[in-house]
Parts: C-alpha cells; sequence; structure tokens
C-alpha cells in the first residue's frame, strides 16, 4: 500500500505539470516570452519522471546518491525554474544570467556534487520569485516559496536524516502545489 501511494505521489508530479504546460500553448500572450511558460511547465514535469526512473533502479526507496537520472531530475527542474523567470522579463543581461546559471546547476551536478546544483537553483529560485512578483504583484505567489522552497526542503531533510520514507511522499505533492500556484498566478493575470 505504501508503495502504492508513493508511486502515485511521484506520477502525479509528472502528470499536472504536462497538463498545465498543455493548457498554457498558445495562451497567456500578454507575457513577454509565452512559449517558455509551456517550456517550463514540460520541464517540471519531465524533471519528475527522471526522478521517477531513478526511484525504480532503488526500489522506490530514497537513496542519497548521484546517478544519470538524478543528474537529469536537478537538469530540468533548473531549466524549468529559469523558463518561468526568464519568460516575464526584457532585461538581456539578466535573461544571461539565468542562463548561467542554470548552465551552472546542470554542470556542477556533474563536476562536483548535487549541493552545489542546489545552491544555483536557489539563486535561480530568488530570480524567479523577485521577477514575477515584479510583474505580476500577486499574494498568492507568497505560497511558491513556502511550498517549493521551504516544505520540500524540510521534506527531503527530514528524509535524508531519519531514511523514513513516509518524508518522501509528501516532497512530489508539495513542489506540484508549487507548480499549481504558477499557474494560477497566470490565470488570475488575465483578469
Amino acid at each position: 500500500m505504501f508503495y502504492s501511494i508513493l508511486f502515485l505521489a511521484h506520477l502525479q508530479a509528472v502528470v499536472i505539470p504536462i497538463i498545465l504546460g498543455i493548457k498554457s500553448i498558445n495562451k497567456f500572450k500578454k507575457v513577454i516570452n509565452s512559449s517558455l511558460i509551456t517550456f517550463g511547465f514540460f520541464s517540471f514535469g519531465f524533471a519528475a519522471f527522471f526522478e521517477m526512473l531513478d526511484h525504480f533502479q532503488t526500489d522506490w526507496l530514497y537513496i542519497d546518491h548521484s546517478s544519470i537520472f538524478n543528474w537529469l531530475f536537478y537538469s530540468f527542474l533548473s531549466i524549468g525554474i529559469t523558463s518561468l523567470s526568464t519568460s516575464v522579463i526584457k532585461n538581456k543581461l539578466i535573461e544571461r544570467i539565468n542562463l548561467f546559471l542554470t548552465a551552472s546547476s546542470i554542470m556542477s551536478y556533474l563536476i562536483f556534487d548535487k549541493l552545489i546544483s542546489l545552491f544555483f537553483q536557489v539563486v535561480l529560485s530568488i530570480f524567479l520569485i523577485i521577477n514575477w512578483q515584479r510583474i505580476f504583484k500577486d499574494w498568492l505567489f507568497i505560497f511558491y516559496p513556502i511550498f517549493g522552497i521551504f516544505f520540500t526542503t524540510f521534506f527531503g531533510t527530514n528524509l535524508s536524516i531519519s531514511g523514513n520514507q513516509i518524508w518522501h511522499i509528501f516532497i512530489g505533492p508539495s513542489g506540484t502545489i508549487s507548480v499549481l500556484i504558477f499557474y494560477l498566478v497566470l490565470k488570475r493575470s488575465e483578469k
């Protein structure tokens, strides 16, 4: 029963962002680079898919390790964050900084480890929060750092420290809530 719930918690993290990506195709035209929104949602879905592939290799137990699928998970997560962040900016310098940070996140995982990669993702997330809040000025966006950063980090840290797999169930849904927040902010901005 536990593994079924764990599987479904991961599956929804793949399916929901992809559905949001499909729903955002040719939508949100007021956003400067609206196609990046679709690409960002798809990237989050692909990230979760690669995490699932990694879990198939570990019999669905969380193991703090490096693997090609884990690297792809972190890479697509960085790409998704950057896609959403740069979708709303006009400044080419900030755009290039975001792309540099994404490349740094992806490469640092391969060269060093995922801890360095996570540092770059935190910086990317800060850019995302600043860019989106500056453009949309939506109070709902405050929930992104709560679910997308705080809760996922809290659950992941508890999982790593305790080894108790129950924490594993909550990480995917917490991330999905943060992705839903992006979509809701976009929908509300149309009004």
